[in-house]
């Protein structure tokens, strides 16, 4: 069963402060670990929320908020990562996205890459990735399947997507009723089942991981929780 970990932004993040070395080495060590157990499939850490954007899709029509973002609830639903080559491109994309699904809420920022956070010499036409979060509403928090013009379009989508190069991955996420959310605080850590409500704590980075079960999931977070200063982490299984 796979399930995403999400953590969520600090003060320390927004202010785009880099790593320690002893946060480097203890994520390194924790992915190193997960790599020789074949759990982990797959990570990635956002820029501060100053550089992203909010978008709102009604009927039609859109309307785009910039970071950063202090009072935005966020309760994912899905993601896309794509591959592109500007950040209109990458607007492009969510634009079509909304039109295969109707209303929607999505937000959209730039992938930290390697040479970002100093693990790696910056290429001379490094890629330009973008992770696109869209946002629960009342269909995903009861586990219902999307009616079946907007999974034919989505299917369209992806195609086309995929086609072209730009689509990296994509999945939904099961509902907050059957996730966790980890708190961190003084040293400590308490979990909570869900379903949760919005969380003004945005997120900062997940990881992708194949495990048995969320309580092994749960685990985890909080092996990571104690590497990197967060105070949330919400675990999410992936929708089947």
């Amino acid at each position: 069963m796979r399930f995403m970990v999400m953590h969520k932004v600090t003060e320390e993040m927004e202010k785009g402060t880099p790593p320690t070395p002893e946060e480097m080495e203890g994520v390194g060590r924790l992915i190193g670990d997960a790599l020789q157990r074949g759990i982990f499939v797959s990570a990635e850490g956002l820029h501060p929320t100053s550089q992203r954007v909010h978008l709102a899709y009604r009927k039609g029509l859109r309307t785009l908020t910039p970071g950063p973002f202090t009072e935005l609830g966020e309760r994912v639903a899905g993601f896309m990562l794509m591959s592109v080559r500007s950040k209109e491109e990458a607007l492009a994309w969510c634009d079509k996205f909304a039109t295969a699904v109707g209303d929607v809420e999505l937000v959209l920022g730039a992938v930290k890459e390697p040479w970002d956070v100093g693990m790696a010499p910056r290429p001379e036409n490094p890629p330009l990735r973008f992770l696109s979060l869209y946002m629960a509403d009342e269909r995903s928090e009861k586990d219902l399947p999307r009616e079946a013009w907007q999974a034919e379009r989505l299917k369209v989508l992806f195609d086309e997507m995929t086609r072209v190069g730009v689509l990296q991955v994509s999945a939904e996420l099961a509902s907050t009723r059957r996730g966790s959310r980890v708190h961190f605080e003084g040293g400590r850590h308490t979990v909570m089942d869900g379903p949760f409500a919005e969380s003004k704590e945005l997120v900062a980075g997940y990881a992708v991981l194949e495990l048995p079960s969320k309580a092994e999931a749960v685990e985890w977070s909080t092996r990571f929780g104690s590497v990197v200063k967060v105070r949330e982490i919400d675990v999410r299984p992936l929708a089947e």
